[in-house]
């Protein structure tokens, strides 16, 4: 793939299989347990076995290594392993790590996993605590020293900008926690099932960091996720629909940061996002109006706006009207401020419901669906359809 050029991956592979455990606050049980379970009720979601799997994809930041992971499932030989950077930047990587090896022929059937206990052990929300000196944690050295010690704090100075920018008041954040938790409460899988809120919920939360509110934040949740990839061709005899990668890429922006690109020139925007975006649409051939759903990545509500700037779905300073009027359906399944925080895993298994006609917040006719990961960091993305010709 070039930042450039359209890539060949499209068409060639497709997620097969979705499996979850329970999403909690405390699970009681280990990491490696939670990875396990969500593999291998992928695989009988997929109709594979776990001798089928020859290649497993995972995130850094993860205490379940492939290895570990497979003999723990009673997989076998592995012909394929990967680790993607960047938190939840990688949750859209993982499936495209996946689809590039079916293509190529370097394996035939992938498991991409993610498992935490990301509540009852370690919390990413309670920041940068005790890091071995590393390249790449230098730049945190111009934010941590101001007090900037958290995920929380670092987007608030970006979404203060923001609203600047354009004249808004954090009432714009708050229609996308209004919409992501409407769809929580009639999704029995959700940690918010049954508890929509509205957006004097939203004015009325404790402020985090200004301008951002309890309301605006993801949870931090218990859980594991996996998927199932393998080519089009062996899906079609699989017992599921399968969804299709239409695209898939991964996107870094120039002067790019974790979570700290303040030196850009404009911090209204995702640089990187927008170079994801790019090859989406060019790969694909799409434009956002052959969206029919959005599964956007929302550890934080001001990113789902710039996120449906950057995707050309609407003009800079205008998502927050944009998700009020629900032009596009977004995060059926209650997103990570209302199903859980998985790092993206789980919205990349909404976009498979959606496309199977299985979601819980059905939207008819869903052929195509856009599906990110992590924002403010190294990123990712997906589009994902129907077999047109299945």
């Amino acid at each position: 793939m070039s930042v450039r050029t359209r890539d060949s991956l499209g068409g060639r592979a497709a997620v097969v299989g979705i499996g979850a455990t329970e999403f909690s606050k405390d699970s009681g049980r280990s990491e490696l347990r939670l990875a396990v379970e969500a593999v291998r009720a992928a695989l009988d979601d997929a109709g594979l076995t776990p001798g089928d799997v020859d290649g497993l994809v995972t995130f850094t930041m993860d205490t379940s290594p492939e290895i570990t992971v497979a003999q723990a499932a009673g997989i076998g030989e592995l012909s394929f392993f990967s680790r993607i950077h960047y938190g939840g930047g990688a949750a859209c990587a993982t499936v495209q790590q996946a689809a590039l090896a079916v293509a190529s022929g370097v394996a035939e059937v992938v498991v991409c996993y993610r498992a935490f206990n990301e509540r009852s052990g370690r919390r990413f929300g309670s920041g940068v605590q005790r890091r071995v000196p590393f390249a790449e944690g230098a730049a945190l050295g111009w934010a941590l020293p101001f007090g900037l010690l958290t995920p929380a704090s670092w987007v608030a100075m970006a979404a203060q900008r923001y609203l600047h920018t354009y004249g808004l008041t954090s009432e714009a954040f708050g229609q996308v926690a209004v919409v992501d938790r409407k769809y929580a409460a009639t999704n029995p899988a959700a940690y918010f099932h049954g508890r929509p809120i509205t957006l004097a919920d939203h004015a009325a939360s404790r402020w985090i960091v200004e301008p951002l509110r309890l309301l605006d934040c993801c949870q931090e949740t218990d859980g594991g996720q996996a998927l199932v990839v393998t080519s089009v061709e062996r899906a079609r005899d699989l017992p599921r629909p399968p969804a299709v990668i239409v695209a898939a890429a991964q996107g870094a922006g120039r002067a790019q940061e974790q979570m700290t690109s303040f030196y850009r020139d404009d911090l209204t925007g995702l640089p990187e996002m927008s170079v994801v975006a790019r090859q989406l649409w060019r790969t694909s051939g799409l434009t956002p109006a052959g969206i029919d759903v959005g599964i956007l990545y929302d550890h934080f509500t001001p990113f789902v706006l710039t996120q449906l700037e950057e995707f050309g779905f609407c003009k800079p300073g205008e998502a927050a009207d944009f998700v009020a009027e629900e032009r596009l359906p977004l995060n059926t399944h209650g997103g990570q401020l209302g199903e859980a925080y998985l790092h993206g895993m789980n919205g990349v298994a909404e976009g498979v419901r959606q496309l199977r006609g299985s979601s819980v917040n059905q939207i008819p006719g869903a052929r195509r669906v856009l599906v990110t990961a992590g924002t403010g960091v190294p990123t990712s993305g997906l589009i994902l359809g129907s077999d047109d010709r299945g």
